[in-house]
């Protein structure tokens, strides 16, 4: 059983269902999402609040808070976006084993510390 983070690009894809990733795929999996996802995906879709369906897509997550230090540290780097950032040291600080993620820039990397960064599991 893996540990992954869901960068907010591949959240939305599964919430949304635009590609053919599943939730249920990672049913063995302990996954891992920034509550700044939650918060770009109501924003970009003009979710009313409370949401359902989003209450019961959170049941698959464990949501990692923004503190000070993953905030401080994404001021920092590593990329001069700072929500690539912060999601990047919310992975890091929840010591999960992937990042998933559809972000050309980010996959370039490959790991952020132990984070392998990847588009999919099969990579």
């Amino acid at each position: 059983m893996a540990k992954i983070f869901l960068d907010t690009n591949y959240f939305i894809d599964i919430i949304e269902q635009r590609k053919t990733i599943e939730i249920e795929q990672f049913r063995s999996h302990s996954l891992y999402l920034s509550p700044l996802s939650i918060h770009i995906y109501v924003y970009l879709y003009k979710l009313k609040i409370p949401n359902g369906k989003l209450e019961k897509l959170l049941d698959y997550f464990t949501v990692i808070p923004i503190d000070e230090k993953i905030t401080i540290n994404s001021l920092e780097g590593p990329t001069i976006d700072f929500e690539d950032n912060l999601q990047l040291h919310s992975a890091a600080v929840s010591e999960c084993d992937y990042f998933l993620t559809s972000d050309k820039s980010l996959l370039t990397s490959r790991f952020f510390g132990k984070v392998q960064i990847l588009k999919n599991l099969q990579a």
